[in-house]
């Protein structure tokens, strides 16, 4: 049974990865077997990726033409943790446009990744990826009502 994984995590960018990299690939960027990345991205188990380990693989990402998925979850992780730390100003109307673009690529790599004849259900949305999906247009509907109140657009 496929294991849940919060959509802005290190586990969900590592799942990506073994979506985007071969085996050999992954082995010829860490050393290391995709064994190795399924157990890293497994939330429930105590193995965890190394800092250079996991920039090695956005970089073969990268080479590849696809985004960094590992840098994009870790992006998503520190956008979040400055929305919801009320010490930090982060008010300015110009971050939050900047975050919305942040999130709006998030939704755009899930929806890409979704449709991808590779995928789980090939061109189908599985129910899993609709869930991502959903997650996704929550996230950039609560920053377009941020930046809303911001500038005061009452609908």
């Amino acid at each position: 049974m496929a294991k849940i994984r919060k959509s802005a995590s290190i586990e969900n960018g590592l799942m990506k990865v073994l979506k985007i990299l071969s085996d050999d690939e992954i082995q010829q960027a860490i050393g290391k077997s995709s064994s190795y990345i399924r157990k890293c991205s497994n939330p429930d188990l105590p193995q965890e990726i190394d800092h250079k380990d996991s920039f090695k693989l956005d970089e073969f990402c990268i080479r590849k033409g696809k985004a960094p998925p590992l840098f994009t979850s870790y992006e998503h992780m520190i956008a979040g943790v400055l929305d919801s730390n009320p010490d930090i100003e982060n008010k300015d109307i110009n971050e939050m446009l900047v975050k919305s673009t942040i999130l709006h690529g998030k939704l755009t790599e899930i929806v890409k990744d979704a449709k991808d004849p590779r995928g789980d259900k090939g061109e189908d949305i599985s129910p899993l990826e609709k869930k991502e999906i959903d997650q996704a247009i929550s996230e950039l509907e609560n920053k377009i009502l941020r930046i809303r109140l911001k500038i005061d657009i009452k609908k």
